[in-house]
């Protein structure tokens, strides 16, 4: 029989006991402690090695993890159960049996063993910081204060559902232009690699008479074909190079800042940062979560750090006593007409709904910035690739011209 090991407040006494006790589950243990007048604090079951086995075999296990995706599901479902009366315990339980993956299967059930030990949801969630956010945790801790569980549920699958809708927009607008300058590259590298050597025999005893375009493309085709894995070494050193340098505190500062300043682009990313900023603190305003905490939690999840920067700046001058707009007017991130309208939200008392109406604005202004940034990306590199091409053309025709009129001369 599995053990567990508590500790528990004796109800009359007062007195904290602790120690280890036999059940078939947790719920039967707790159920066993308070049968003895005791209040639950704390029920963990005690590892045998069956269990340390197991661990073992699940450290090797290489299942992905539950995605944003998955916390979506979960939390609408939890929500629609929640609002028909099913008990939190019992809802965790029957979701947790139509979960497949293994990994988050588990992480319910862990959930739920805490809550029948008599733990808060958003304290249990709070052990799993990768899958529930610090505004997962608040928005569900404040319902719980104010008893607007399954409300608030909707509201943050709500809030889930639209970051997944704008990283989808985001990453594809970002995916393209990726894919179509691989193209390119890798039809450049094709026309150096096997087309222009089948005309070197053309051309070999009359480098005297070829077009510097010609000597320069056979010189590169050359040296590409000899020392085709310095390039590819190169190209994945670069690869490789980018990501650890971006990974770095000066190189995260120097990317963020550069997709608010690089044509084409920025407008795009400007409103992502803005809309995901406002929506953030507004949700957790309008949820009842305390403005520290709100800033605090929407620096973390602007996703820039000039940004983050920005909100902690923010955070320092509430925290002394100042007004939110006081510190904003300093920074050039925000539009002037976003202050002002959060100045006046805050001096109205609605600065939550007022926030809300702001990013709803930004999500729109960033579904059309996507939308120009491909439409716009497109043209450019069908007239990039085109020069490419036409560039090497020109370089194999010109030579070949140039001999047919010597030779007709």
């Amino acid at each position: 029989m599995p053990q567990y090991r508590f500790q528990a407040r004796h109800n009359s006494s007062g007195q904290i006991q602790a120690g280890v006790l036999a059940a078939d589950n947790a719920a039967a243990a707790a159920a066993l402690l308070r049968d003895q007048g005791h209040h639950v604090m704390q029920l963990a079951p005690v590892p045998n090695a069956s269990d340390k086995l197991n661990k073992t075999l699940a450290s090797l296990n290489y299942t992905s993890g539950p995605s944003q995706h998955d916390i979506l599901d979960f939390t609408t479902q939890l929500a629609v159960m929640i609002r028909a009366g099913i008990s939190l315990r019992a809802a965790l339980e029957g979701i947790s049996d139509q979960i497949t993956n293994p990994k988050f299967k588990k992480i319910l059930l862990a959930i739920k063993a805490d809550i029948e030990s008599g733990k808060q949801f958003s304290e249990a969630i709070n052990k799993y910081p990768k899958l529930f956010g610090p505004l997962y945790v608040n928005m569900v801790r404040a319902s719980e204060m104010s008893g607007s569980f399954a409300k608030m549920l909707d509201r943050i699958a709500a809030f889930i559902g639209q970051q997944l809708e704008t990283r989808k927009m985001v990453i594809g607008a970002s995916i393209y232009p990726g894919i179509i300058g691989g193209m390119a590259t890798a039809v450049t590298i094709f026309l150096l690699t096997f087309v222009l050597p089948r005309f070197e025999g053309v051309f070999a005893g009359k480098e005297e008479v070829l077009p510097w375009p010609t000597k320069f493309l056979l010189g590169l085709s050359d040296w590409m074909v000899s020392y085709w894995y310095i390039v590819v070494v190169g190209i994945l050193a670069l690869i490789v190079g980018f990501f650890v340098f971006i990974a770095t505190e000066l190189g995260r500062f120097w990317w963020d800042k550069t997709k608010l300043t690089v044509p084409l682009f920025s407008r795009m990313f400007r409103a992502l940062y803005v809309s995901r900023s406002l929506q953030t603190m507004g949700e957790l305003l309008n949820a009842g979560v305390p403005m520290l905490d709100t800033l605090a939690i929407t620096g973390d999840i602007s996703g820039n750090v000039l940004f983050k920067k920005m909100w902690r700046n923010v955070y320092v001058a509430v925290k002394q006593g100042k007004k939110v707009q006081n510190q904003l007017t300093r920074s050039t991130l925000l539009p002037k007409s976003v202050v002002q309208m959060i100045g006046a939200g805050e001096e109205s008392g609605r600065l939550g709904e007022v926030l809300e109406e702001i990013s709803e604005y930004y999500a729109k202004a960033l579904r059309d910035a996507i939308k120009a940034v491909t439409s716009m990306i497109e043209p450019i590199m069908i007239v990039l690739m085109g020069s490419i091409v036409g560039f090497i053309a020109m370089a194999i025709i010109l030579p070949i011209f140039k001999m047919s009129n010597l030779v007709s001369g």
